[in-house]
């Protein structure tokens, strides 16, 4: 017992009170930044019948800000800036506001960018926060993000599209979406939409593009946080925060960093594959980790 007593001091030791002034990436403590290195993650949604979550839950992808604002407090300071360039219901224009960052926000839907001025609208409206304008930019991420500054933003983060899982009509789109009147896709038939390209390899290509792009608007050596889930179509299993990462590092100047896994207890259970064939139940996403090195 005293052995292991001993071992555990220079753990403890090291824990600082304050902020080191080492800290070039963000503004937490050593007691703080510990549990933020620990590679599983548990979701913390504010539940379906908050007020808060009721424009978001239009979204058929929707990203909590409540795990946004997570990464932003560790990938950036207060007052940089943060990108997102699939910004959907506008989750991170709302975390970057409560994390007094100043955020850009791209989205292609028409719909969901105004969905994203509204919910900005009615769910800060009475808080007292510096940076409460976030700005929203309208179409697609592949013109816009050439038009922004070089070393413009210092963290990225997003969820982009999973290619085309939204298309599939299974259980849980039948009883959570389609059921309740809720938007199941991004679009139906835009041929921008990176949900709606035939081949998953086009698909990865034109998402590896488009965070090449990003590495030019992001700062040397900041981070770029991209959260995605593996899932089936067709009959195939796609590890796409693998090819991602690996694609990423082939093609552009980020480098992999690590994952961590985003735990989603909440998810309800499906018969997928019952009774004839093993079909997981994917109750977690990845956090895909890429440090700019350009």
């Amino acid at each position: 017992m005293a052995a292991a007593d001993s071992a555990a001091t220079p753990v403890e030791a090291v824990v600082e009170p304050e902020v080191s002034p080492r800290n070039k990436l963000n503004e937490l403590t050593a007691k703080e930044w510990l549990p933020e290195t620990v590679s599983v993650w548990r979701q913390k949604g504010l539940g379906a019948n908050h007020p808060d979550a009721q424009i978001e839950k239009l979204h058929p992808a929707p990203f909590s800000f409540t795990d946004v604002s997570r990464l932003i407090r560790f990938f950036s300071k207060s007052g940089q800036l943060v990108l997102d360039p699939f910004v959907g219901i506008g989750s991170t224009l709302k975390a970057a506001a409560l994390e007094n960052r100043r955020g850009v926000g791209i989205e292609l839907s028409p719909v969901f960018a105004d969905l994203t001025r509204q919910r900005l609208m009615s769910e800060l409206q009475d808080r007292l926060i510096p940076y409460p304008n976030q700005e929203l930019l309208e179409g697609d991420c592949r013109q816009v993000l050439p038009q922004l500054d070089t070393d413009l933003a210092d963290f990225v983060v997003t969820s982009p599209p999973y290619w085309q899982i939204l298309h599939k009509k299974d259980h849980k789109v039948r009883q959570e979406r389609d059921a309740k009147g809720l938007a199941s896709r991004y679009s139906d038939d835009d041929p921008r939409d990176l949900g709606n390209i035939e081949s998953y390899d086009d698909f990865l290509r034109e998402l590896c593009g488009i965070f090449g792009e990003c590495s030019r608007v992001l700062r040397r050596n900041q981070y770029l946080c991209a959260v995605v889930g593996d899932f089936r179509h067709g009959g195939k299993y796609h590890m796409l925060h693998a090819d991602l990462a690996n694609l990423l590092e082939e093609e552009t100047a980020f480098a992999l960093k690590g994952l961590t896994i985003l735990y989603q207890p909440h998810k309800r259970v499906f018969p997928y594959g019952y009774p004839a064939a093993f079909v997981p139940n994917l109750h977690h996403q990845y956090i895909v980790i890429m440090r700019n090195e350009k």
